[in-house]
């Protein structure tokens, strides 16, 4: 029938309606989406600040509550909006967990805005759906069911635990440790349940190969020559020994014998198996291993070839198919591929094999294609993942690969010796998935016992035992599944925070090896409490999780008994810190030994000494205080100017040429001065009414793309002169080759924005009539039109901003409309003229 689409009021999610029957009823319909989670949990109010909060008290005293999880979105508005007046709600979240959980987000939001049910009329509906396909979509409707309220409980408790236990031994650990050491070179020495024993297993990789000491050991290799110019290998049934003497007495054994003598000849018709059905954990693994790619990036793909229909739902634990799983329509839909329509073709033809009954973990069906790709619509990554998946679904129906093993065995004097060789029978699976197959060995001459072998040599060979090789991505996944830690869809999350975190790195290979700080991080655990890197506390507490989902288990009874062990393990680990901070200062080096000199403490007026190492920060060792500084830019020292305030000298961020830069003072950024200004202002957001540096002196107008943002003079960057928005990343180029640029305390009749005086050299002023000085407003102006350039500052990441707030500087234009759009009062002309500049 006929659909009208639009986007919803908060700009990221369209409305499609349209008009069909529901429940035997002629209805409209509303479809929708969000955007992941529409609400998160976070503590409430004054326990979100590091300074004022012990942490201690997070573990049972401070208040959590609900906040949208991104309020730019203003989801829940959005929600209320399209459902107010709404009969009944069906909804379309992904089937597990999470999406259960999100199920009961969206019911919070709207139905205080639905149509109240008649009676016993049912409104909500939960539909079950594992891949987005016509067939799968219409038998979801026909078949609706409710939410369910224990697995979005079990999603509540995991995130409260990780909450309270996370944040109190971060903050505990950064605030002590940053504060002592500075070149940890991480922004937090974070802590997780899952994530922590996620990097214990890779530290108990690298102390087995550290603490590995190699073995000599000998082997006896024996070749024989069956035909002339033809030699086989043997091997030695003993394996190998580890006394130099005893291998050399074996060895004079043999030497002795001039044939070897043909005991026995064996042939068996071997079996390997086709594979299980595709679940996330194997898909994980293999992405890692065999395509290069990092679990959070695997599933990202996954991610987005499912929203685009082309396989089914990409998080799973089952590795069996359903009876009634159409196998034969999932296979006819790659029959025309080139890769592999041979193949397929031939299955149809021949009839497909029954899959290998593997687990069902009752969640959804295993990953499998829902749709014919080329490689030219998906590309790269997403058309690699996207072959594997479909060449392992088409080897979960085609046939076990077949083969005939030979195994000779030799007698030289006493010793025993081997030889073992296959020939491939029917290759079965191994034509669609050729890395599985049987490699081609040398062939075995045709014998049989009793026959003699003229020996052409026998030696010992001299080797080492070698030391195991860091963890790889793929190896790491299969011990967090085997002991519980995390679930499939929160693996990847785990192993790239250790990633991000600086405790481990990625090398060739995607084998992790450990950080400085990732090692004695875990070993001071273990030296404090082994229980808070090992996996078992974890595992038992996913073991109660899925039994609040099953409904065997009481929400916040396993909510309180968890949080009251870690409370106990947090304060003991809190009393015994000294036995970490004996292996920290052995690795690291304390603040006052760090960085190098670079601006004057307001206090003693020594030099204080800037930290490069993350978090940057600055450091006076006199003092013994330590300034945090804002993130991912450079920090230099601002022409010896001092803060009239407290009287520290003044420090320039800068994001590069093409950003923005602003100057602040380390105390004040640290210590807001006055009650309208937030820790982590510079600057460029002072309401000091007459300081040369603050907003109120260089504060132009208001942002044209934010609502609370302020343009701010940047007076470091001529000839080349801007202004820079001191919210977001909008930067204005103006006014290039004038010898000054100074803001007027004069304000503009239109938009109220503080006008601009400029001053050009002679010989290179734009301004009509070989002018050199004009003052105007940088919006409204005719003369300064054509010399504004707007642009989006070049950062390498979101800058480490402070709270946001309102702004009593002056140049705030008044007339402001939700947007960012500027004054309506002002000309048109002039603000297409402004607009035309957005690069």
């Amino acid at each position: 029938g006929n659909m009208s689409s639009r986007k919803g009021l908060n700009g990221a999610c369209s409305v499609h309606e349209y008009t069909g029957s529901f429940v035997g009823q002629s209805a409209h319909f509303k479809m929708t989406s969000v955007c992941g989670h529409v609400m998160t949990l976070d503590f409430i109010g004054k326990y979100n600040s590091w300074d004022k909060v012990d942490p201690a008290e997070l573990f049972s005293k401070a208040p959590t509550e609900k906040k949208e999880a991104n309020p730019k979105l203003t989801m829940v508005k959005f929600l209320q909006v399209e459902g107010r007046g709404c009969d009944c709600i069906v909804l379309w979240l992904d089937c597990d967990k999470e999406g259960e959980n999100i199920c009961f987000e969206v019911l919070d939001a709207v139905l205080p805005v639905m149509n109240k049910p008649r009676g016993t009329e049912r409104t909500i509906y939960r539909a079950k759906f594992s891949s987005i396909t016509d067939t799968d979509i219409c038998n979801a409707m026909n078949h609706l069911g409710e939410p369910n309220r224990n697995e979005a409980l079990s999603v509540d408790a995991r995130q409260e635990l990780d909450l309270r236990i996370g944040c109190a031994f971060t903050r505990f650990q950064t605030k002590y440790f940053q504060g002592k050491y500075g070149n940890l070179d991480s922004s937090l020495i974070s802590f997780g349940p899952c994530q922590t024993p996620t990097l214990g297993f890779c530290v108990e990789r690298h102390d087995k190969i550290q603490s590995f000491k190699p073995e000599t050991y000998w082997v006896l290799q024996a070749k024989v020559n069956p035909e002339k110019e033809s030699s086989l290998t043997l091997d030695w049934d003993r394996v190998r020994v580890f006394d130099r003497e005893v291998a050399q007495m074996f060895l004079n054994i043999t030497k002795m014998a001039k044939e070897a003598k043909v005991e026995s000849v064996s042939k068996k018709e071997k079996v390997k198996q086709r594979p299980l059905a595709l679940n996330t954990v194997e898909m994980l693994r293999v992405a890692s291993a065999a395509l290069g790619m990092g679990p959070q990036h695997a599933m990202q793909i996954a991610e987005r070839l499912y929203t685009q229909g082309y396989i089914s739902y990409p998080r799973t634990e089952t590795t069996h198919y359903p009876e009634n799983f159409d196998l034969k329509g999932c296979l006819r839909q790659q029959a025309n591929n080139p890769y592999w329509a041979e193949t397929v073709k031939a299955l149809l033809s021949e009839g497909i094999n029954r899959p290998r009954k593997g687990h069902d973990a009752g969640d959804h069906p295993p990953i499998t294609p829902m749709r014919a790709a080329t490689e030219a619509e998906l590309g790269g990554d997403g058309w690699r993942l996207y072959e594997y998946i479909t060449r392992h679904f088409i080897a979960t129906v085609s046939a076990d690969c077949k083969y005939l093993q030979t195994t000779i065995s030799f007698s030289i004097g006493p010793e025993r010796f081997t030889c073992v060789g296959k020939v491939v029978t029917s290759p079965g699976f191994t034509e669609i998935m050729p890395w599985h197959s049987i490699p081609l060995e040398e062939s075995l001459p045709h014998c049989e016992k009793g026959d003699l072998f003229l020996i052409g040599e026998i030696k010992l060979l001299e080797k080492q035992t070698s030391p195991p090789d860091y963890l790889t991505e793929a190896e790491l996944i299969t011990l967090m599944e085997k002991h519980g830690i995390g679930t499939d869809a929160s693996i990847p999350v785990h192993i790239n925070n250790i990633c991000q975190r600086n405790y481990v790195t990625v090398e060739s290979g995607r084998r992790l090896k450990p950080t400085n700080l990732g090692i004695v991080l875990v070993h001071g655990y273990y030296k404090i409490d082994a229980e808070l890197v090992l996996p078992t506390i974890r595992s038992a507490v996913e073991k109660q999780l899925n039994l609040i989902a099953l409904g065997k288990a009481n929400y916040h009874q396993v909510l309180e008994h968890t949080l009251d062990i870690f409370k106990r393990k947090f304060h003991y680990f809190v009393d015994s810190i000294a036995g970490m901070d004996e292996l920290m200062e052995v690795s690291f080096s304390p603040l006052a030994a760090t960085g190098k000199p670079l601006s004057r403490c307001g206090k003693c007026h020594r030099f204080m000494k800037y930290i490069q190492a993350k978090p940057s920060r600055l450091h006076c060792s006199h003092c013994d205080d330590t300034y945090s500084l804002p993130q991912n830019g450079t920090i230099k020292l601002y022409k010896e100017l001092r803060c009239p305030l407290d009287d520290f000298e003044l420090v320039l961020w800068s994001s590069g040429s093409r950003g923005k830069s602003y100057p602040l003072c380390p105390y004040c950024y640290n210590h807001p001065p006055f009650r309208d200004m937030k820790k982590g202002m510079g600057c460029n957001e002072c309401t000091h009414p007459t300081c040369q540096h603050s907003l109120s002196m260089l504060g132009i107008g208001q942002c044209v793309e934010c609502e609370n943002g302020v343009l701010v003079l940047d007076s470091t960057s001529g000839p080349k002169w801007k202004m820079a928005c001191n919210k977001c990343n909008v930067v204005v180029h103006f006014f290039e080759n004038a010898h000054k640029v100074r803001v007027s305390p004069e304000t503009c009749d239109l938009c109220e924005a503080a006008l601009v005086d400029v001053d050009f050299n002679k010989a290179k002023s734009p301004l009509p009539g070989d002018e050199t000085q004009h003052s105007g407003c940088v919006f409204c102006d005719p003369v300064f039109q054509d010399l504004v350039e707007l642009k989006h500052a070049a950062m390498r990441h979101p800058m480490h901003r402070g709270g946001q707030g309102k702004r009593q500087g002056r140049g705030r234009g008044k007339g402001r409309r939700p947007g960012g759009r500027l004054n309506p009062k002002k000309p048109k002309d002039k603000m297409a003229a402004l607009a035309a500049y957005f690069v």
